[in-house]
């Protein structure tokens, strides 16, 4: 990718790392100004994801999440004016996944639109 951010990249970085925080990941309002109405994400799980179902689960705390997430290799790309996609590692508890997103500038501002994420071996990587 490239070296140079774009205020949309940087944006939208910013918004990532919002919604890995514990306070963002717990409060229904805070996550809702971040996903988008379409939000689909395949997690590292397998499991597939909407909108609704992920931010139930968050709030429930059936994610792994109030615990500290280590981001590392986050990058990003603006692919056309309103579309940012990024990349970035993520290492919880021994569990380390690549995980890909792509966030869309509306009317309410930059919302994840579609996330994945991809276990992996620090050993195979």
């Amino acid at each position: 990718m490239t070296d140079v951010r774009t205020t949309a990249v940087e944006a939208a970085i910013e918004r990532e790392l919002r919604l890995l925080q514990p306070e963002v990941r717990s409060s229904p309002e805070l996550l809702a100004e971040l996903l988008h109405p379409d939000f689909q994400e395949f997690g590292a799980s397998g499991r597939h994801w909407d909108r609704p179902s992920i931010i139930a689960s968050l709030v429930a705390g059936e994610d792994p999440g109030p615990r500290p997430v280590v981001v590392s290799r986050m990058d990003g790309v603006q692919l056309a004016p309103d579309v940012v996609h990024l990349t970035f590692d993520t290492e919880l508890n021994g569990r380390s996944a690549h995980r890909s997103s792509l966030w869309r500038r509306t009317d309410d501002g930059w919302q994840m639109y579609f996330h994945q994420g991809t276990p992996f071996s620090a050993e195979e990587d």
